[in-house]
């Protein structure tokens, strides 16, 4: 049953697929320097791809775990 107050956010699955690949793009680079992302950074990760929320949330996100 639906309230009508669905927020989930719709991206195209072309979006959904470009997000994917800059975050394999991302891992990528960062596993070339010795670094692997942290489980908490994954989760943005994946709540970027899947467009929970936008580029901006997710690097304000990821900045704030650096502390």
């Amino acid at each position: 049953m639906s309230d009508g107050l669905d927020t989930t956010p719709v991206i195209s699955a072309e979006e959904r697929a470009r997000r994917q690949r800059a975050i394999d793009f991302a891992r990528g680079s960062l596993r070339f320097e010795g670094l692997i992302p942290s489980p908490e950074g994954e989760q943005i990760n994946q709540r970027f791809i899947a467009g929970e929320i936008t580029i901006d949330e997710a690097l304000a996100e990821a900045e704030a775990l650096r502390g």
